[in-house]
């Protein structure tokens, strides 16, 4: 499942609460028999993990409990729902559990396409991939002291079809849920064969039924269709402790929290709250790090800055670290969008010319001190991406649509332009006014028109923080020369949410966060359907049968070698309609924190970190307290 991120959501967070996005449960042939309980299962290959493992192997059993994780935020939020549209959620509330709701399994940060038992101690499927029954853990209690139920199962995921974009497209064929007692829920599907179906029911974030039906403290019913800053009821190992509405909240460790000696939360769950201070501004929140006391744990996504600005006193005293972690995810594609639902952006020719019009090496060169990457795959590090030309099971599921696609696309292995040289940048280009000549525009006067009515080819890109001028500057000054009359407007994050989930934009910079077991959310990223759905991924507007029909293929797909070759057509179908420009990415994740941890010698192998399995190390915390609090 690709979790949704917020521009709300720390860092910090994110560790814990925002596995890598598309982490849906791929199943593979498997031996077991119809009705066999699961628990622990990898879907993709055999996990290291039995069902009988004790803790992951990179935490700390015996970590201690205590002290505080200071991290800061972007933005704003006015809620604590985040399961709607409208509204900003808090850090610490996604979709899919965040900290406050556990969900029926949980998604392991160590193994791709491995869940483990939360709320749900068991399930089980029937052989053709029909239903799944999920058991729930008798220990399982809401922070009020009350059983979690199958009822509450049930209500959840009703109440979240209806009211999520994300959850009614994620189980778009989920039919029904029905509690068959007071511990055991069956999920009845619309199709067979769909492998995945059965193992992502386990990321459904259970709700407490009896509190959402309940009246707040004024006397109204709540409504959970609707925003709220009432602090709601749950179930997992923190809860919300205090908040200053738009500025600050802050978390609880639940002493109590029935799920604590469980596997997947040994050792971690250390700290005894969590605090998220939100800024308006990135440098602003660069300076409160440096200061220290309230951004301890800090990653750095400016390579400039990684590379220039971390030579402040605490860094050269040993007292900041700075550490680069990798991991064995997928990169998920990071790239410009053009929206689609606008016609000038229609014609496959002038989004191959905008493609044409970015010079990444440049910006590489003179703003990221070489160190990015350019994607050149939606699925890119990974055995899903595209390479060469279509062979075997991809050739034979693109064949049926030869007519509908691109005829390079079965000839010549895709590439993205590269300007190693000036002249490079001018023959493109060159080309790209060649490519808008061809789809009706041309240049007169120094201004690219259309040739039809005269008016001005015109882009304005959307940006939520001055990074944006960073980022698309380079694009923007070369559209400029081809006579497109481009700008940037930054607004701010409230707006810049409600306008990219509403596609009120020309172009925006957008994430498609995968996983190695891609399958039901690609609908949200790319269907036809999305495509008019507020709220959903499918931020370009794709409206294409071909696409469409490859989603269904990775979703039905009878076997790995059937999902590798559907996603390899898919991401060369993408690629080859330009459907977005290609960014770049940070070959690995580049942290900064104060040295006031213990930190396990190895960190999850395919998360490549977690900072909920690290603690308060109280002399070296101390000892910063000592030394700062002189200095100031």
């Amino acid at each position: 499942m690709a979790f949704r991120k917020t521009l709300a959501t720390s860092l910090a967070a994110a560790a814990l609460v925002a596995l890598p996005a598309g982490h849906a449960a791929r199943a593979q042939d498997t031996k077991a028999q119809d009705g066999e309980w699961h628990r622990t299962t990898s879907l993709i290959g055999e996990s290291k993990y039995g069902d009988d493992f004790a803790h992951y192997d990179y935490v700390n059993p015996d970590a201690p409990k205590g002290g505080t994780l200071s991290s800061a935020a972007y933005g704003t939020f006015d809620s604590f729902n985040p399961f709607i549209v409208r509204g900003t959620p808090a850090a610490g509330f996604t979709e899919f559990g965040g900290l406050l709701w556990d969900t029926l399994m949980q998604q392991s940060p160590d193994e791709p396409g491995t869940s483990h038992p939360l709320i749900a101690e068991a399930y089980k499927y029937t052989d053709d991939y029909s239903s799944a029954t999920y058991r729930i853990d008798p220990r399982a209690r809401w922070h009020d002291g009350e059983p979690i139920t199958a009822e509450d199962v049930v209500w959840s995921f009703e109440k979240l079809t209806e009211i999520s974009p994300a959850y009614n497209r994620y189980y778009a064929n989920v039919t029904d849920a029905v509690a068959l007692s007071e511990r055991e829920v069956e999920f009845t599907f619309d199709q067979k064969g769909n492998r995945e179906l059965p193992h992502i029911m386990g990321d459904l974030a259970v709700l407490p039924k009896h509190w959402f039906e309940g009246e707040d403290a004024s006397g109204k019913k709540r409504d959970v269709s609707q925003p709220t800053l009432e602090a709601p009821l749950g179930s997992g190992a923190y809860r919300v402790e205090s908040f200053d509405p738009g500025a600050r909240i802050t978390w609880k460790r639940v002493e109590d929290y029935w799920g604590a000696d469980l596997p997947v939360n040994v050792g971690r769950n250390n700290f005894d709250r969590l605090t998220y201070t939100y800024f308006l501004d990135d440098n602003a929140e660069f300076l409160a790090f440096k200061k220290g006391g309230i951004e301890d744990v800090r990653r750095e996504v400016s390579t400039r800055r990684w590379s220039s600005e971390y030579d402040f006193p605490a860094v050269q005293a040993g007292d900041v670290i700075k550490r680069e972690f990798e991991s064995g995810t997928i990169q998920g594609m990071q790239a410009f969008v053009f929206n689609m639902r606008k016609p000038r952006f229609q014609d496959r020719r002038v989004r191959e010319a905008l493609t044409l019009a970015y010079n990444f090496e440049d910006q590489n060169r003179t703003q990221f001190f070489g160190l990015n990457e350019r994607f050149g795959s939606y699925f890119e590090n990974s055995e899903l991406a595209a390479t060469g030309v279509p062979e075997g099971l991809e050739l034979e599921l693109l064949e049926p649509f030869r007519d509908k696609l691109p005829p390079e696309l079965f000839t010549e292995e895709f590439a993205l332009p590269v300007n190693d040289t000036p002249q490079a940048e001018r023959q493109h280009l060159r080309e790209a006014v060649k490519l808008f000549a061809e789809a009706g525009w041309v240049i007169r006067g120094g201004k690219m028109v259309s040739e039809e009515t005269g008016e001005q080819f015109a882009i304005e890109f959307l940006g939520a923080s001055p990074t944006s001028e960073i980022i698309a500057g380079g694009l923007i000054a070369n559209l400029r020369k081809l006579g497109i009359d481009a700008t940037l407007r930054i607004v701010d994050t409230s707006q810049y949410i409600q306008r990219y989930q509403s596609f009120d934009f020309d172009a925006a910079t957008a994430r498609f966060d995968q996983s190695m077991s891609p399958g039901n959310e690609q609908r949200d990223f790319w269907s036809s359907h999305a495509a008019d759905t507020p709220g959903s991924r499918n931020m370009a507007g794709i409206k294409d049968e071909v696409v469409d029909a490859l989603v269904d293929r990775i979703i039905l797909a009878a076997g790995r070698e059937e999902l590798v070759a559907a996603t390899r057509a898919l991401d060369r179908v993408l690629l080859w309609n330009y459907y977005a420009v290609p960014q770049y990415f940070q070959p690995t994740m580049r942290y900064a924190y104060w040295n006031k941890f213990g930190i396990p010698e190895k960190q999850p192998e395919y998360l490549g970190i977690d900072t909920f399995s690290w603690w308060i190390d109280r002399e070296k915390e101390a000892a910063l307290a000592a030394k700062y609090r002189s200095q100031n």
